[in-house]
């Protein structure tokens, strides 16, 4: 009969890494992306993006900030109903996601081409 054993670990006090792991992460990050072998990673097509969600899990972390705005955008928000500070945090949210939008993904075969 074979026993679990189970091992708890804790990120704050992980041990140093050993030379030979500190040489090989930096050989890792080194290396340009045109010498990582990607072949066998499918290609995603335009329907796999049309599909994507965003992580539903994905809770932002909150920060309180004080934020003066303008009286009658206040009262504007205010006269939508509860939840003012919300719709504040959703407009920021959707300005900085369309100015931070990355252009549209390139097919996988094209982004990592491999040299001749």
């Amino acid at each position: 009969m074979s026993k679990m054993v189970k091992h708890a670990v804790d990120l704050a006090k992980l041990p140093p890494l050993t030379a030979r792991q500190r040489k090989e992460l930096e050989a890792l990050a080194a290396k340009p992306d045109s010498g990582i072998d990607v072949s066998d990673i499918p290609a995603l097509g335009d329907a796999f993006w049309k599909n994507a969600v965003r992580n539903p899990f994905y809770k932002p972390t909150k920060t309180p900030t004080t934020v003066r705005v303008d009286s009658d955008v206040l009262l504007w928000l205010k006269s939508k109903g509860r939840g003012y500070q919300t719709k504040i945090n959703a407009i920021l949210r959707e300005a900085m996601l369309r100015e931070v939008a990355p252009a549209k993904p390139a097919p996988r075969g094209e982004r990592h081409s491999k040299a001749a």
